[in-house]
């Protein structure tokens, strides 16, 4: 799925490794990423932690998101690598519910993500 997705590619996003229980994810911060602050944007880090979201939630049949949010809670900087390891919380008939943790080389939590999916059942 991740080859198929022209942004993550723009972005430089690729999978680290794939098991039963979780998805890790990762980019190298480049001067792409950051702000006028010269800190990486946090849409970075968010379309990051996306991306770990939409494989981790679309692996068992097609979802769709209807509910996100991110927590900032730690600054990268250009060359850091971040790491988006995303687990699944919860998945019913009808919703599925996933967080990613977005940590930096050092192991620093840089954001928090939280994601709801509506499964359509279709794939």
């Amino acid at each position: 799925m991740l080859a198929a997705d022209p942004y993550a590619a723009n972005l430089g996003v690729v999978v680290d490794t794939v098991t039963e229980d979780q998805i890790v994810v990762s980019m190298e911060v480049t001067d792409r990423h950051l702000n006028f602050l010269g800190v990486s944007h946090g849409g970075a880090v968010f379309s990051l932690a996306d991306c770990a979201f939409s494989l981790a939630s679309n692996s068992a049949g097609r979802a769709l998101a209807i509910d996100t949010h991110l927590v900032l809670t730690a600054a990268s900087r250009h060359g850091d690598r971040l790491q988006a390891t995303v687990r699944e919380l919860s998945r019913g008939g009808t919703l599925g519910t996933y967080r990613a943790e977005v940590t930096r080389q050092d192991g620093r939590l840089v954001g928090l993500f939280t994601g709801t999916v509506h499964i359509s059942g279709d794939s």
